[in-house]
């Protein structure tokens, strides 16, 4: 909750969404945890602004996530509750250690998550069920498919006796 209150954020994400022209189907996928935010030495020590890409094509929806330095084995992809995707890691990147006694860093930039946490509530036609993961090059893609729509209803004309 922002010091202003939830009316704001409300009117705020509102604004930014016109602002930046997002598509109104973005919002079925911000996860905003019940009530307020709590600050714990947990939810600081996780880095949920990992940035991400949210593709939706006729079929499926598709996400990409930055993740330099995490392999696949860090990373672990599940459905919580029937529609909320949760990407999270306790896998930390390691520092190259200098093979010579007497060698140390001189400068320090690339940030090491400690943890990773990101969640997304799927709309109403993504199938759970059918998610696949795939992390290559620093990238974490995670594809999950659409139910196909349901079957449009025919108009049947009835004679009148």
């Amino acid at each position: 909750m922002s010091r202003f209150g939830d009316s704001f954020d409300g009117v705020l994400t509102e604004a930014v969404n016109h602002l930046f022209n997002f598509p109104e189907t973005m919002e079925k996928f911000m996860f905003q945890p019940g009530g307020h935010h709590h600050t714990t030495r947990e939810t600081r020590d996780v880095s949920s602004n990992i940035p991400v890409d949210i593709l939706e094509t006729p079929k499926e929806y598709l996400f990409y996530m930055d993740i330099p330095g995490l392999s696949k084995s860090d990373i672990q992809v599940t459905v919580e509750d029937k529609n909320t995707l949760v990407v999270r890691s306790n896998g930390k990147r390691k520092r190259e250690d200098g093979e010579d006694e007497g060698c140390k860093y001189l400068r320090l930039e690339r940030r090491v998550p400690q943890k990773l946490l990101r969640k997304f509530r799927l709309p109403e036609n993504a199938n759970a069920s059918a998610i696949t993961a795939k992390c290559e090059n620093g990238v974490l893609t995670v594809v999950v498919e659409k139910h196909p729509p349901p079957p449009k209803s025919k108009t049947v004309e009835v004679a009148i006796a």
